[in-house]
């Protein structure tokens, strides 16, 4: 260990594994560390039960009624991928998609007066929803064909908007758009939490709905991706990638110190070794006089033997509950998966509670989504701080990532990632520098 490296890395959750891969694929010596003794860090997925029980303190071991402690694989973060969001262009030009494999999530649902509703993903269930009455469609798409012809480089298209000038707010009056298909479009589609992007220019908005429906026309049920045992293969997907390209991996190394000279990182210790680096890269749980608190995130994990009601049975879905639709500000989530992802035993549904916290009794905040999915065989709650760096790695050549949020994918992962990335190098993550080349492939038959 007594050696120089270009990079370490603390901590194998996917934030670090991704740039661990993508510093090693640019040539660079990197060894990553984690004081723990499985891959993942706070975005792991445990296995078997008996662990997830043990780590959550409850007493006994689980019922026999809940199969086999190996069928399980439980998420602590639930997210989903969107099909052709960041993530998953990552995964296509490294290749780690040889490791894994994915299933389309089957829907996606909407709260509304206390009842889901299937978010319509093709023109004829959108006419067909009950979600709004017969002009409010009309005027439904027309904005829906504005958005998908909307162009930035091309006036043509813009119809006199200017997209870093006219606030979204402006556009949805343009097409006359009531309360409730604005609260859809910007909470469903546009995937934000809270409404503050209403006066931010339109642009960002645009692009997340062409986001929404360019990952849904890939897959026709919904515009999610979830990986085969959980999202704990995705860490462990570009660990391997790291590794191919002569990345060293050390797990159940407890970090003794993070050695500084005039200021900059030099190294870190573990077990009495001093390896020695250039730069630094790691979870807030390493270095935590570096970040501040954000706030707090809390994460029910509730295990079912049904599914949830009125989603005609199917196997994984996605509930948002619009924050003004239960008076908070956040949005709430429900990543529901189940054993056709081999994340559970035969039978047996994962359903995800999670939302940013507001008061001083979150477990009351997420009520309206437990009351969706009763009867719940067990309970699993977690309320985690959010930590953001104070430190953005200029003169300390520290790099942190944040804490993962209570969005439902990773395409804020992704920035984050792009964000690191740009502050380490000086210049842009280009994803086709990522391209893996044809005899590095070969080099993956000779493991």
């Amino acid at each position: 260990m007594n050696e120089e490296y270009d990079v370490i890395v603390l901590g194998t959750g996917l934030t670090e594994c991704i740039l661990s891969g993508i510093m090693s694929v640019k040539g660079k010596k990197v060894l990553h560390m984690d004081r723990n003794s499985y891959y993942g860090a706070e975005s792991a997925s445990i296995t078997p039960l008996e662990e997830l029980f043990k780590r959550f303190n409850l007493p006994g071991n689980p019922p026999e009624s809940m199969g086999k402690g190996r069928d399980w694989n439980v998420d602590l973060i639930p997210k989903f991928l969107m099909a052709n969001g960041q993530l998953v262009r990552m995964l296509l030009i490294t290749q780690v998609t040889r490791y894994l494999d994915f299933k389309v999530i089957e829907g996606s649902y909407v709260y509304k007066g206390g009842k889901i509703y299937k978010v319509p993903s093709t023109e004829t269930e959108a006419l067909a929803s009950s979600l709004m009455g017969l002009f409010e469609k009309r005027r439904f798409r027309k904005f829906l064909i504005f958005i998908a012809n909307f162009d930035e480089n091309d006036p043509k298209t813009m119809e006199g908007v200017d997209p870093n000038k006219t606030t979204m707010r402006a556009i949805f009056q343009k097409f006359s758009l009531g309360q409730e298909v604005i609260d859809f479009t910007g909470h469903s589609l546009a995937l934000y939490r809270t409404d503050d992007y209403l006066d931010q220019p339109c642009v960002q908005t645009i692009n997340r709905i062409k986001l929404y429906s360019e990952s849904l026309a890939r897959y026709g049920k919904s515009p999610y991706l979830y990986p085969l045992y959980g999202l704990g293969e995705l860490p462990q997907g570009f660990a391997r990638l790291s590794a191919i390209y002569g990345g060293t991996y050390m797990l159940n190394k407890p970090i003794e110190e993070i050695v500084m000279e005039n200021g900059k990182v030099v190294g870190v210790k573990s077990e009495g070794e001093i390896a020695r680096c250039k730069q630094l890269i790691c979870d807030p749980s390493y270095i935590m006089d570096r970040v501040n608190k954000a706030g707090q995130v809390i994460r029910l994990i509730c295990i079912l033997n049904h599914p949830i009601a009125n989603t005609g049975d199917i196997n994984s879905c996605q509930i948002i509950i619009p924050q003004n639709q239960v008076n908070r500000k956040h949005d709430i989530y429900v990543c529901m998966i189940s054993f056709a992802h081999n994340v559970a035993a035969k039978g047996k549904y994962i359903a995800i509670v999670s939302t940013t916290v507001e008061t001083n009794d979150p477990e009351k905040e997420i009520k309206p989504a437990l009351d969706l999915l009763e009867p719940i065989e067990q309970k699993f709650v977690s309320i985690s701080d959010q930590y953001a760096p104070t430190d953005m790695g200029t003169d300390s050549q520290i790099f942190i990532s944040r804490t993962y949020d209570a969005t439902t994918h990773f395409e804020t992962t992704c920035d984050d990632i792009k964000d690191i990335y740009r502050r380490m190098t000086g210049s842009d993550f280009d994803f086709a520098e990522m391209e893996r080349k044809k005899q590095d492939i070969f080099g993956d038959a000779a493991e």
